[in-house]
């Protein structure tokens, strides 16, 4: 290769490099905003995980920084919440609720997301979606007037059924019997459709062609469904299954405060971390238990989170987050 032509390889390669360098710019100023983002809502606050080992009190000048330096280190005192004999239940009531809620979640929003997949009439597909995603949107407070609509002692309409029919009327908001199924169909019918939504994404997704070779083959509707659409959004459904394992020791508090309307007399079923962590805060103020609640909501969500995508990389690695 002569002279020349070396040169002007080197100066291609410069361009080449430059233009690849500008390209890096444009891309990662594209990303600035939600990398500051997470920056300030996420990671900086992490410096407050201080406070769940702190006996945290207010100091002159009153200022974040200040107090935390200046309170005193407890170490794991502020988790002899613990201790309590409502431990038990709550831990009992948040575990037995999400897995419960996890396994049905997953069942029904699959089994939805095909049903509205196999409608062919596009303005009756788009008004299911519409109807079924709504509740998503609806803030607990709402939907507790909802219920309060049906099970109210006074004039609810469930009550009102059963004083028309002479049986016995039902106080629900003092009987446990019946929550654990409410607040088991509350919660499906508000994020359901959020959960379809995402796995019918992931259905029109997949390439129509495969459904014609099944269809050539003999495959029946059902046999497409097993052997086409459920492979194609595995991977859909187990990420969205080890983020929900994540947070299988953290409770909806709306759902657990508002719908029940904080009833005392349903706190054996009610009663979940959450809950109890806000209850206990309003009667002592005790903002390093509050702390320590959350340190350890999010330490046993990490160990979920880990082990679940453990579990899934032996079995299936393309299908693992990490």
């Amino acid at each position: 290769m002569t002279m020349s032509g070396m040169k002007a390889e080197r100066k291609h390669s410069l361009r080449m490099a430059s233009a690849r360098r500008k390209k890096t710019f444009w891309l990662t100023t594209m990303m600035l905003p939600g990398a500051v983002w997470l920056l300030l809502i996420r990671y900086l606050p992490m410096f407050g995980i201080t406070i769940a080992f702190k006996n945290y009190r207010a100091f002159r000048p009153n200022t974040f920084w200040n107090n935390i330096v200046k309170s005193e280190f407890v170490g794991l005192k502020n988790f002899e919440f613990l201790k309590s004999p409502d431990t038990a239940v709550m831990i009992r009531n948040t575990l037995g609720y999400n897995i419960v809620w996890i396994l049905l979640g997953l069942v029904i929003s699959v089994t939805f997301a095909v049903m509205m997949s196999e409608v062919s009439n596009r303005f009756m597909a788009k008004t299911y979606q519409t109807m079924m995603f709504f509740p998503y949107f609806l803030s607990w407070v709402v939907a507790s007037y909802f219920v309060l609509a049906f099970l109210d002692p006074t004039s609810g309409m469930i009550n009102a059924m059963q004083k028309a029919s002479g049986a016995k009327v039902t106080n629900f908001y003092h009987d446990t019997t019946w929550w654990p199924l409410i607040l088991t169909i509350c919660n499906l019918w508000k994020n359901v459709g959020y959960s379809s939504v995402l796995y019918l994404a992931a259905i029109t997704g997949i390439d129509t062609t495969q459904y014609e070779a099944a269809a050539v083959d003999g495959a029946t509707k059902w046999q497409q469904i097993w052997c086409v659409t459920l492979p194609n959004i595995r991977t859909m459904i187990i990420i969205l299954l080890i983020m929900n394992v994540g947070k299988i020791f953290n409770a909806d508090f709306g759902l657990f405060y508002n719908v029940p309307q904080n009833s005392g007399s349903l706190y054996p079923v009610t009663q979940v971390v959450d809950t109890y962590v806000y209850r206990a805060y309003a009667n002592t103020h005790n903002l390093g238990m509050s702390s320590a609640a959350g340190f350890l909501q999010s330490a046993v969500g990490l160990v979920c989170i880990v082990g679940a995508n453990a579990i899934v990389r032996k079995i299936d690695p393309e299908s693992s987050l990490f």
